[in-house]
């Protein structure tokens, strides 16, 4: 196994690291190159994620076996249980019954496919929350914005193809006695559709206040590479107006995948080793803590680039796992 030490980058080092939730001296792990390529997600003592292929599992004693072969990216456990994930090359979001059944719980939005749904989220009332970026090839996309005029100023209605965030309404309370759809019946709600170029990571705070998106717009140059915070009502929708940038990674690699802790801390993969002719490595490859207001608190290294994704995990839930090109990441917690 092969540790780094935790610390922060010579471009970062002069931010504090008073609030860090990081053990003080403790190093990271490298488990290995085991194909964790994204989506980690943690449940009885074992570690999901994927690699492009599969969906895995790591068990307690270390060994990796398949647990679903639909290719996948990101995942949650929602709260029964069961394994919720978006498959990019299927572009749906399922979720996997305790049966191994697999119940598909959106596909469409108005009848046109998801460009390739990326990564998801769960709020305080069990609804899941999924970004729908699309990258490589175009071919193929089918939303596009006449759906519903959200085009940007100066394309006509038809030009723009629509790379969204949307929300899966499922049985739940809601404010004023309203009530939402089933999940077996279609009901999805584009709550983003301007603002974010792709978003990629998402997550919402667990008051259901804010909804954080990491636009994701690398490998093109001049691309957007933020974390952007918008407000959300109390029907989860955005509030209009509310748009922020909370952190930038400029001309580096921006945020991928993303999780918050108990405290509000944000935890964004994101930055990369080597240069390409879209990205620098101003920003290296590791796991940012970020505050709410994307106050840099600290700093995670990986070795190899692609640093995609990060969950919550362990006995108590403080390690924090970290899926970097292939390899697997982990960093003990305060």
């Amino acid at each position: 196994m092969k540790y780094l030490p935790l610390l922060l980058p010579l471009a970062l080092s002069s931010c504090t690291v008073l609030t860090s939730p990081l053990v003080p001296g403790a190093k990271t792990r490298d488990h290995g190159s085991i194909g964790a390529v994204e989506g980690p997600a943690w449940k009885d003592g074992s570690l999901y994620f994927t690699d492009g292929k599969h969906i895995n599992r790591m068990g307690p004693d270390g060994r990796v076996s398949v647990f679903r072969h639909n290719a996948s990216n990101g995942l949650l456990f929602d709260r029964e249980g069961r394994l919720v994930a978006c498959e990019t090359k299927t572009r749906r979001v399922t979720r996997t019954e305790k049966d191994g059944s697999i119940t598909v719980l959106a596909d469409r939005f108005l009848g046109k496919r998801f460009n390739s749904p990326n990564d998801l989220c769960m709020d305080s009332k069990g609804l899941i929350y999924f970004t729908d970026p699309r990258y490589g090839s175009r071919a193929g996309m089918e939303i596009f914005d006449q759906v519903d005029g959200c085009e940007p100023a100066g394309i006509k209605p038809g030009q723009m193809p629509i790379e969204g965030v949307y929300r899966i309404n499922r049985q739940a309370r809601l404010p004023d006695g309203l009530c939402a759809f089933a999940y077996d019946i279609p009901n999805v709600t584009r709550i983003l559709c301007e603002g974010a170029e792709r978003p990629n990571g998402i997550l919402i705070t667990p008051d259901d206040r804010f909804l954080y998106i990491a636009d994701n717009n690398n490998n093109t140059r001049g691309g957007s590479r933020k974390l952007l915070r918008y407000e959300l009502d109390e029907y989860g929708d955005v509030k209009p107006g509310t748009r922020r940038v909370i952190f930038d990674w400029k001309d580096g690699r921006g945020p991928d995948g993303m999780k918050m802790d108990a405290k509000g801390r944000i935890y964004v993969a994101a930055g990369t080793n080597k240069p390409t002719e879209y990205e620098t490595t101003r920003f290296k490859a590791g796991c940012y803590i970020l505050s709410g207001s994307g106050r840099l608190l600290d700093f995670v290294p990986t070795a190899p680039d692609e640093c995609c994704n990060c969950a919550f995990g362990g006995a108590d839930g403080k390690m924090l796992f970290i899926t970097s090109g292939g390899n697997l990441w982990s960093a003990p917690l305060r």
